[in-house]
């Protein structure tokens, strides 16, 4: 191991990353008010978004399920990397060189790690636009090019051609520097009899990339009689791609699918180039598997959760096209958004009817859409006779809870009398199976809310933890919160001299005092740009996640503006203050009830201090 990174450069790394771009390469975010963004947190499923960001200060927090951190633990949960892979690929977002301690300028490990095998992935990318320009690539030029895509177009979508040749790849990235054990973790080579070859060859190469534009695998399609393979072939699960929770393209659509609430979900790569050349910029697609809960959680962390928004999906006509139509069905109380499906004119995918028909053709078909329940109703009857009883009782028995599972209740009485057309039948028969079919077991209207990580199933249970969750509702506590949350949040515009004094007011929540004490520790870095790690190394390790959600949460004001905020933040520790000199009023009042002579020199000692009490809370209130 030539050495750990140097931690100025760490520091460096997390001082220069926007934390908001970076989150939003995953997350849909909205203002949330002046230095605060909020969306649906990626690492449980939820329907409002109780995730948020704090760019200026540099963290998230969410208050679903706990999660929080900085940019760099950020990509660790995300993506599964270790610390110095989340630092070292950060310093290459932002072209910040790092220099390591110990000796050397890079870090080796015994395995391959992640960023390691990302760059074998991008350089291979690279190898196959080489090859799609050379010689050999004519046969894939003329593929792409009768299929209506031009060298602007492949260029866009980092299209390349794999050689015919066994191990040419391999050798290219040998000589590179990447070994045997890192091309096979990265799926770019296999191992056979005759030892290592390249996995893709004589190919049409699509890269595949996750939103933030990285290399994580590939798609191929075969071009040669003499090829026995598949005629798609994708990479097989590694360490960086996982394909239940990838969608093609999804790295050029997430601005237009964020902005436009609005996703397109094709069959193919050709049909993602397709619809995005004609203008359709939303369309992503699967990579070799059916359309499942976990592209459900990328799409609405990308789009948000509005009501409003819409997810529209093509599928062919035959059977496959059909069973896929209700997979999807089957996992669409899992959207918040409307479902639709689009079907083009005699079959066609986007892809065939963009080169006979045009673009404008491709965008008709999606101004044409049907909701997904009514085409999953039509898909279910169509699979029985009705000309017979038992086929119009097995197509009720089909289609009833299909009915029964629409969102929206006011939708449902008009699709019974629909299905009841349809059969031939008596509407209260169909009224009838349909309740029926909604009494019994439900399916969940949302997904169960626990972590989302591929080895979920050995995830170890996370120990109860301190949160704002977990505080008393009473007024007394709610006060205390609210002028911590503001001394973290607005503790230079409450400024230094009020800072030290609310840092030793009365706080009798036993958490919040220890926040309280922590923040006065941390006194002295007021105004630093490490402020609040400062604040947070003081406090013990069980409190931290508590001084996050009040570093995170919004302070309420209706229309933040940092002059309101500040004028917020202000009045709030004032409040905290003055309830101390409220207390102290009360126990001079009380000592001069029991003297009972008001004009004993201790009555006017205590009528002295009182007049001061006053003075003091004018003076506060002035501040």
């Amino acid at each position: 191991m030539a050495g750990r990174i140097k931690a100025t450069d760490i520091e460096e790394v997390k001082q220069r990353t926007n934390l908001a771009d970076l989150v939003g390469d995953y997350v849909a975010l909205k203002s949330a008010g002046v230095d605060s963004m909020k969306g649906l947190c990626p690492f449980h499923d939820e329907r409002s978004p109780s995730f948020h960001v704090r760019p200026g200060l540099g963290y998230y927090h969410c208050f679903g399920c706990g999660e929080s951190g900085d940019a760099i633990s950020f990509l660790q949960r995300m993506d599964h990397l270790t610390f110095t892979e989340s630092v070292e690929r950060l310093a290459a977002r932002i072209n910040y060189v790092l220099t390591y301690e110990e000796g050397g300028d890079r870090r080796q490990q015994d395995g391959p790690n992640r960023v390691r095998l990302l760059a074998a992935n991008q350089a291979a990318a690279a190898y196959f636009v080489q090859h799609l320009a050379g010689e050999e690539g004519a046969t894939a030029r003329t593929f792409l090019t009768e299929r209506g895509f031009d060298q602007a177009a492949c260029e866009t979508f980092g299209v390349g051609y794999a050689p015919r040749g066994w191990d040419g790849l391999s050798k290219h990235l040998t000589a590179q520097g990447y070994n045997r054990q890192e091309l096979t973790a990265a799926g770019l080579v296999s191992e056979g009899q005759r030892g290592v070859y390249d996995r893709f060859r004589g190919r049409v190469i699509w890269p595949i990339r996750d939103t933030s534009g990285q290399t994580i695998g590939f798609g191929a399609r075969k071009l040669y009689e003499d090829d026995n393979g598949p005629k798609y072939l994708n990479t097989p699960e590694t360490p960086v791609y996982h394909k239940a929770q990838v969608l093609y393209g999804l790295d050029l659509a997430k601005k237009a699918i964020s902005r436009g609430r609005r996703a397109v979900v094709v069959e193919g790569y050709t049909d993602v180039m397709a619809c995005h050349l004609a203008g359709e910029e939303a369309a992503v697609a699967t990579c070799g598997t059916a359309f499942g809960k976990d592209h459900i959680s990328v799409l609405r962390r990308i789009m948000g959760d509005d009501a409003a928004a819409e997810v529209i999906f093509t599928f062919d006509p035959d059977e496959a096209g059909q069973k896929a139509a209700l997979r999807a069905f089957s996992e669409e109380r899992r959207f918040t958004a409307q479902t639709y499906v689009a079907v083009a004119p005699d079959g066609l995918d986007p892809a065939d009817l963009r080169l006979h028909r045009g673009d404008e053709a491709v965008r008709e078909i999606f101004s044409r859409k049907v909701p997904l329940f009514e085409f999953a109703l039509r898909q279910a009857v169509g699979r029985f006779d009705l000309n017979s009883v038992e086929g119009r009782v097995s197509a009720l028995r089909e289609a009833a809870p299909i009915i029964a599972e629409i969102k929206d209740p006011a939708l449902r009485p008009g699709y019974a009398r629909e299905l009841a057309r349809m059969l031939g039948t008596d509407l209260a028969e169909v009224q009838q199976a349909v309740r029926a079919a909604g009494s019994g077991p439900q399916r969940t209207a949302a997904p169960a809310r626990e972590p989302h990580r591929p080895d979920a199933g050995h995830a170890v249970p996370q120990a109860p933890r301190l949160g704002l969750a977990s505080l008393p509702a009473t007024p007394a506590v709610r006060l205390e919160r609210d002028a911590l949350m503001a001394m973290l949040q607005q503790g230079q515009a409450i400024g230094a001299e009020l800072m030290v004094q609310a840092a030793t007011a009365e706080v009798g929540d036993p958490s919040l005092r220890v926040v309280r004490d922590a923040i006065a520790s941390a006194l002295p870095s007021l105004g630093a740009n490490d402020w609040f790690e400062h604040a947070l190394a003081e406090a013990p390790e069980p409190y931290r996640g508590l001084i996050r959600e009040l570093a995170l949460a919004p302070l309420p004001v209706p229309k933040q503006s940092p002059e309101q905020l500040g004028a917020y933040a202000r009045d709030i520790v004032v409040a905290l203050l003055d309830r101390d000199l409220l207390a102290l009023k009360g126990q001079l009042v009380a000592r001069m009830q029991r003297v009972g002579d008001a004009n004993s020199p201790e009555s006017r000692q205590i009528q002295q201090q009182l007049a001061g009490l006053e003075a003091a809370r004018r003076t506060l209130r002035a501040e």
